[in-house]
């Protein structure tokens, strides 16, 4: 897709990925942008620098997304580009309280339903349409010490999947931009699992240029670390030797951050 002229709308748009997007799609020339983020002040500093509009917004609910694509609408006449953005990690597994599962529910995935829910049917209308979802390596290969991260990136990756298929005929592109570690403020530095995904970690810029070449190609997944395809390939081809190997990362991972602790 040619984003030249078009309308776009980018959640989570005020830090890291979002951030890096807005700027790097604003040297497409496109028609508008509306920097969308609960952070106030990071959306303003953001569109302020790319002559962007900033919109307050909290993904996880539905009538803040309903407010900023009626917002979008209003003012351009249409979109044409929704980028489901924004979304958080926490560290843990079954134990996470049901309010942790529900808020990290709310914002990986139902965001993504809500957008679609009430910019897909406009799209259809149109002709033509662009739903880019920030999702995560994590739902094709899982992250070690995050459930919730792990099934909430998976379950945002099943739905766009379907919406590919369900309406990819119509005029509607689905992308999923995938990446590994990126050099964000969701990176731990003190968490052995994530000096482990820092050793190839990308910048958030390297992840944006990534995306103008993936909707360019209207790739379904775009993966900035192209080692993301082997890993995916190789979990494929043999699921329980990937699974053992998993085990074995995890167990290493594990044992230096006991080390760590003590």
């Amino acid at each position: 897709m040619d984003l030249t002229d078009r309308v776009i709308v980018v959640t989570g748009g005020g830090n890291g990925i979002g951030r890096a997007m807005c700027r790097r799609m604003a040297v497409e020339s496109p028609r508008a942008i509306v920097v969308a983020d609960l952070d106030e002040g990071s959306a303003r500093a953001c569109a302020s620098e790319i002559r962007a509009i900033p919109f307050v917004c909290d993904v996880s609910r539905e009538e803040d997304i309903v407010a900023l694509i009626e917002f979008a609408r209003k003012r351009f006449g249409r979109i044409d580009v929704f980028c489901s953005n924004a979304g958080i990690t926490t560290k843990g597994g079954a134990e996470v309280s049901n309010d942790a599962w529900q808020h990290i529910w709310d914002i990986n995935v139902m965001s993504h339903v809500f957008a679609a829910r009430h910019v897909v049917p406009t799209m259809l209308r149109q002709g033509e349409g662009c739903l880019l979802q920030t999702i995560s390596a994590a739902a094709l290969v899982t992250e070690i010490g995050s459930a919730p991260y792990s099934v909430t990136k998976q379950a945002a990756l099943a739905f766009a999947e379907w919406l590919a298929v369900q309406h990819g005929r119509d005029g509607l592109l689905v992308s999923c931009l995938c990446p590994m570690g990126v050099e964000t403020d969701m990176l731990d530095e003190a968490d052995p699992i994530h000096q482990y995904l820092q050793l190839g970690s990308l910048s958030a810029e390297d992840v944006a240029e990534s995306v103008i070449t993936g909707l360019a190609r209207e790739e379904f997944l775009i993966l900035p670390h192209a080692q993301v395809a082997e890993f995916f390939q190789f979990k494929a081809n043999d699921y329980d030797r990937w699974l053992r190997g998993m085990q074995r990362l995890n167990q290493k991972l594990t044992r230096r951050r006991a080390t760590s602790a003590a």
